[in-house]
Order: C-alpha cells, then sequence, then structure tokens
C-alpha cells in the first residue's frame, strides 16, 4: 500500500523528533493516541480521499493487527485530551491566569516554536546557505530542547 509506505516514514520521525519528544512527554496525549490522532487527521490528506477507520487502523506503526474499534477508541481519549487541553488553557486565560508573567517563559517557548518551524520550512534545498540554514536550526533546537526540558521540571513553572 503507497499510503502506508508514504505516511509510516513519517510518522516515525515525526514521533523520533527531539522536540516533539519532550512535547509529546509533557503533554495529556499518549504515544499510541498522537500516532493515532495524526493518522486519522493527516491520512485522509495524504491519500487524498476518505479513509475508512479500517484503512486508517493498518496505518499504524505496531506490527499487531489493530481493529477498527480500538483505532477509533484511542482516537476518541486523543482528541477528549486535547479538548480538555483547549479547555484548560481557555479556564486558565478566563480565571487571570494569563495575565500573570509566570507564563513568560511558555509564550516565549512558543515563539521560538513557531521561528524554528518557519526557519525550518524555509531551508534551501542546496547550496552555500543550506548549511549555514543547517547550522541555524540545530543552534535554535538545541536551545528549544533545553527549554522546554526546564520547563517541564515540576519545580519550575507552572508543572
Amino acid at each position: 500500500m503507497k499510503l502506508k509506505e508514504g505516511l509510516q516514514p513519517w510518522l516515525i520521525s515525526a514521533l523520533n523528533d527531539p522536540i516533539a519528544k519532550i512535547l509529546a512527554k509533557n503533554s495529556h496525549l499518549t504515544t499510541t493516541q498522537l500516532e493515532t490522532l495524526l493518522i486519522d487527521i493527516l491520512s485522509e490528506n495524504i491519500a487524498g480521499k476518505t479513509l475508512k477507520y479500517d484503512e486508517k487502523a493498518t496505518l499504524r506503526l505496531t506490527k499487531a493487527k489493530i481493529t477498527r474499534g480500538a483505532f477509533n477508541r484511542t482516537a476518541r481519549q486523543a482528541k477528549d485530551n486535547v479538548i480538555k487541553s483547549i479547555y484548560t488553557v481557555l479556564l486558565l486565560g478566563y480565571l487571570g491566569i494569563f495575565e500573570s508573567t509566570t507564563l513568560d517563559p511558555y509564550l516565549e517557548i512558543a515563539h521560538k516554536l513557531r521561528d524554528y518551524l518557519e526557519a525550518y520550512k524555509s531551508i534551501p534545498n542546496k547550496g552555500d546557505r543550506l548549511e549555514e540554514h543547517l547550522k541555524v536550526i540545530e543552534i535554535v533546537r538545541e536551545e528549544l530542547e533545553t527549554s522546554l526540558k526546564q520547563l517541564s521540571n515540576p519545580s519550575e513553572g507552572l508543572s
């Protein structure tokens, strides 16, 4: 199946990305839920057509056969966790927590993540600038990893 061959390497890369690993570790999503959510949301874009849930279930990275029901349950759990996270952010904003400077480090990281993604998307295909661009991206990635690890320390921030 071409879809599986195209999607699974991307999934492996995305799930093994050092920044994604840190973010996922500190999120409300399990690795399985994140993988399932990515498949559920992205597979139809890649396939260019609507997929049934049993087709989506075959795209999971696990060697074991996943039933449509198990895939659906995991996808529902992932979506519920995402929705609860959004409600948590809305609640904190409503209660005035976002007015506090304690969120400044988190907002700074969010800006760094946006800058990192923009730099990553604008990588030139070749030439002298490619190596320079990759060095800058590596520096930003290392800085992000360090900052995220510091924020995930329970003694700091909101944790």
